[in-house]
């Protein structure tokens, strides 16, 4: 909008929060879909290899080599966890091992995770503050008006043009996030499918 940063702080605020909106939702998307085609790629192949190793250490050392992201190897590395000797030795030994390979598999999903609050906030609340926006240009645009000698289409479409712009610029910044968030909580969902059978299959072991 054509307005210096002492006449209107505000909007000059809500401009700058939709590019830091933009540029922390655009960079989680960069790095999660880097993050995330990796794990996609090396999983099955990790999985086959650690399966068909001959024993359980050369097994560890396959998913060292192919477990790039270190999603699978936490919950392999889960059984030395086991603290002999202290309170969470106490108990059956099959609960010992579901609840150390529940928390390593927790901890890997919260990585898969991060930044997908962000993302959901960002296509949540973008809209809303590029309509603060615009309804605040349009209120300036209103009062300039009031005090205008002389009013022309110009000096009408003009401010008003301006301020609707907000409004777009608020969905281009939801909109990218928005769909971020749904197609990359898929891949989080069946990338927690198969770490959660694989934990399966490690417990039962």
């Amino acid at each position: 909008m054509s307005l210096t940063l002492g006449q209107d702080v505000l909007s000059v605020t809500l401009t700058l929060l939709l590019l830091a909106m933009s540029v922390a939702s655009w960079s989680v998307i960069v790095y999660k879909t880097w993050l995330l085609r990796r794990v996609h790629a090396d999983l099955p192949i990790a999985k086959a290899a650690f399966w068909q190793a001959p024993d359980f250490s050369q097994a560890l050392a396959v998913l060292a080599g192919l477990d790039r992201q270190r999603v699978l190897l936490p919950l392999a590395q889960a059984h030395q966890h086991l603290m002999p000797g202290t309170l969470g030795d106490q108990g059956d030994r099959a609960a010992q091992r579901t609840r150390v390979l529940r928390d390593a598999l927790h901890q890997v999903l919260h990585r898969l995770q991060t930044g997908q609050v962000l993302l959901a906030s960002v296509g949540a609340t973008a809209p809303f503050v590029g309509l603060l926006g615009t309804v605040w240009g349009i209120y300036l645009a209103l009062a300039g008006m009031a005090v205008a000698t002389q009013l022309t289409m110009e000096r009408v479409a003009g401010p008003v043009g301006e301020a609707l712009i907000m409004t777009a610029a608020g969905l281009a910044v939801a909109l990218p996030a928005v769909l971020a968030f749904n197609v990359m909580g898929r891949v989080i969902n069946r990338v927690e499918q198969e770490l959660e059978g694989f934990a399966y299959d490690l417990r039962t072991l």
